[in-house]
């Protein structure tokens, strides 16, 4: 009997939590003493989430996202295009290159932000390929190759590590690699439709920046060209740089609507020097991280016509990485910059 006692009605109002029979009008149920949350996402981005995102691509930059050149890099050099690299790479060279670039954002302030380096996906270091941020948090790409397929799940990690959130995944059949977005001002995104991004990835990221009230513009890529950011960069409030002939005819027009100067390189400059020139990194108004290649009079030229915008240069050597088929503004995940909206 006593046995039986134990699985009884006794035993179970024992093992009952205090309070139980009487939860009706408790905190935990919204009675007496319940709390409701208040405040937004956006006003919760440096206390609960790190303070990351961005509505410019012009403001001070505060943190970034990179990914130094590891063994997957270093079994791509037996066949670099099969690899998606423009040619060998040496190793050592390409990471002694990417640790500079790191320090010059540590001696700039910056937060450098780190995703371990890869085993598998060599073009992992083009962070800026792998997600883009929004003022509220990052979108996830989804790399159109499919020897960068699943470089984004490490980076999710990394930036969910540092607790920053992340507003969406890409389903589906989209394609979208960050460097195809920016910033034309605090509300409108413009993005680039062609070999990296494709339509059913402009949907899904339209309607993620529609519910942060945002808005964004589509414009169709030339062929043969890899990214809008190699197209056109913006270096302050009122000033962008877009290469001739190639930068969409609507993203320059959006660019002018909102006051913005757009120049544009010497003609006679080769098309690597304009390439590499335009492969750069905005650290803040008309201060910019650019690819140096000792020596080479193209590049000096390039700097010169930033020069002449007012625009101040910090070089960093990157003659190595360049053979991988990216320069600074590819490395560089962008993660924080100080507010403009």
């Amino acid at each position: 009997m006593d046995g039986d006692h134990l699985h009884g009605e006794g035993a179970a109002a024992e093992r009952s939590p205090p309070g139980l029979a009487d939860s009706f009008g408790s905190a935990a149920y919204g009675g007496a003493g319940w709390q409701p949350r208040v405040l937004s996402h956006a006003a919760e981005l440096g206390s609960h989430w790190a303070r990351a995102g961005i509505d410019s691509e012009w403001a001070p930059l505060e943190t970034v996202l990179l990914s130094a050149p590891g063994p997957a890099m270093a079994a791509a050099s037996a066949d670099p295009n099969a690899a998606q690299l423009l040619a060998p790479v040496d190793l050592a060279r390409a990471r002694a290159e990417h640790a500079g670039l790191a320090a010059a954002y540590r001696d700039a302030g910056i937060a450098v932000l780190e995703v371990a380096p890869s085993q598998a996906h060599a073009n992992q270091i083009f962070c800026a390929d792998t997600f883009v941020m929004t003022p509220e948090g990052a979108i996830l790409a989804r790399p159109a190759s499919a020897v960068r397929a699943g470089e984004e799940v490490a980076v999710a990690a990394a930036l969910a590590g540092a607790h920053v959130p992340i507003l969406a995944t890409l389903t589906g059949t989209a394609t979208f690699e960050g460097a195809d977005l920016m910033w034309l001002d605090a509300q409108t995104a413009v993005i680039g439709r062609g070999l990296r991004t494709n339509e059913a990835a402009i949907g899904q990221i339209r309607r993620v920046l529609e519910q942060i009230g945002c808005d964004l513009i589509a414009v169709d890529m030339p062929w043969g060209v890899m990214h809008l950011m190699g197209m056109i960069r913006i270096l302050d409030r009122d000033l962008a740089v877009a290469w001739p002939r190639r930068a969409p005819l609507a993203a320059v027009q959006a660019m002018e609507a909102r006051g913005m100067r757009v120049a544009f390189p010497p003609r006679d400059l080769s098309e690597a020097a304009i390439n590499t020139g335009l492969n750069v990194v905005t650290l803040g108004p008309r201060r910019i991280v650019m690819p140096a290649v000792a020596g080479d009079p193209d590049v000096m030229a390039m700097t010169r016509f930033y020069e002449s915008l007012g625009v101040e240069v910090v070089a960093v050597g990157m003659a190595e990485l360049r053979r991988a088929a990216g320069a600074a503004g590819c490395l560089t995940g962008i993660v924080a910059r100080q507010r403009v909206g």
